[in-house]
């Protein structure tokens, strides 16, 4: 399993490190340098992009749209057939509505609640109205804009699942898709992972879990079969698993996951990892993608990995499982 790697159909690049947004749930907002890909460092992504033969990049972050240059690099992409989402805030919609319409092909923004819950989630006052604004921009350019929701259920939202949904609907968007808040790594920069108290502040009681089942079972009564929401049966009662194992109530269990095989994250440096929640690799700025993703620490990471019995894996709330 650590033979090199001949293809990269996934790459998830953060063309900057800083967020618009103050979410519960994540601590990129308390990064106070600005830093994001310049111009010859992204020239060199591409270059092994093409040698890697990369399908798919996803910008994420941070706020994509940050970027001083963004709709270059999505230029710079769509140019060469690489398909191109921008997962956003949604704040600076409105603002970029001409731009996303004409180089973007779909959009992925963050929904954490109806109106009041997504705004204290967020952080930010209005947060959901300058969402919807921006949503009616981009489609009075390009109508049918794929744009889908992501919502991070957690402690602030979790009562309000079939709401969130409801609201994703009322603002048209394509669809929408639920994951549970991470708790314990070191991801969205949280460097030797959060305490304990402040894992409490995000988790669900023991209490919570029933209501949270009912919810879900909301969903799946209520959007079952139909393409608005894009998440299994299996994969929403895994949310609630998810809670469970962290108090103690289940086993974790990993999902399954072929992630370090078939993508990579590129951070804003060039900080390279297998997948959000792993330790780098190597740095793509300094060395080139295509050396760091068969450079000896991605090949030993590949080939001693086993995603059922990883412990980080166990408690991974974000998969992917590219045939």
């Amino acid at each position: 399993m650590n033979a090199a790697v001949q293809s990269l159909p996934v790459v998830v690049l953060y063309p900057h490190n800083r967020c618009n947004c103050r979410c519960l749930m994540c601590d990129i907002w308390k990064e106070t340098e600005r830093r994001e890909i310049s111009a010859a460092v992204f020239d060199r992504y591409l270059e092994d992009f093409e040698r890697l033969g990369v399908r798919w990049v996803v910008l994420s972050g941070g706020e994509p749209l940050m970027h001083s240059n963004w709709r270059g690099l999505c230029e710079a992409l769509r140019a060469r057939g690489i398909r191109t989402t921008v997962l956003s805030t949604g704040l600076l919609f409105e603002r970029d509505a001409a731009a996303i319409a004409e180089c973007v092909d779909d959009l992925i923004v963050s929904l954490d609640g109806p109106p009041p819950v997504h705004d204290r989630v967020r952080r930010v006052p209005g947060a959901f109205g300058a969402l919807a604004r921006g949503v009616d921009a981009i489609r009075s350019i390009r109508r049918d804009t794929p744009i889908a929701a992501r919502s991070t259920v957690q402690h602030e939202n979790f009562r309000h699942l079939r709401e969130t949904a409801r609201a994703a609907e009322r603002l048209g968007l394509n669809s929408i898709s639920f994951l549970a808040a991470d708790l314990t790594s070191e991801a969205f920069n949280r460097p030797g992972g959060w305490s304990g108290s402040r894992q409490q502040e995000i988790a669900l009681a023991g209490s919570d879990l029933p209501v949270l089942d009912a919810e879900i079972e909301g969903l799946i009564d209520t959007w079952h079969g139909s393409p608005f929401l894009l998440d299994s049966p299996d994969k929403l009662r895994r949310i609630a698993r998810h809670f469970r194992a962290h108090l103690g109530l289940e086993t974790p269990q990993s999902p399954v996951c072929n992630a370090p095989w078939v993508s990579a994250v590129i951070e804003s440096d060039g900080t390279v990892r297998p997948c959000f929640f792993h330790q780098p690799v190597g740095n793509a700025a300094e060395s080139g993608l295509l050396a760091v993703i068969n450079g000896p620490a991605a090949r030993s990471f590949r080939g001693s990995l086993d995603v059922a019995s990883n412990p980080l894996c166990q408690r991974c709330v974000c998969s992917l499982n590219l045939q």
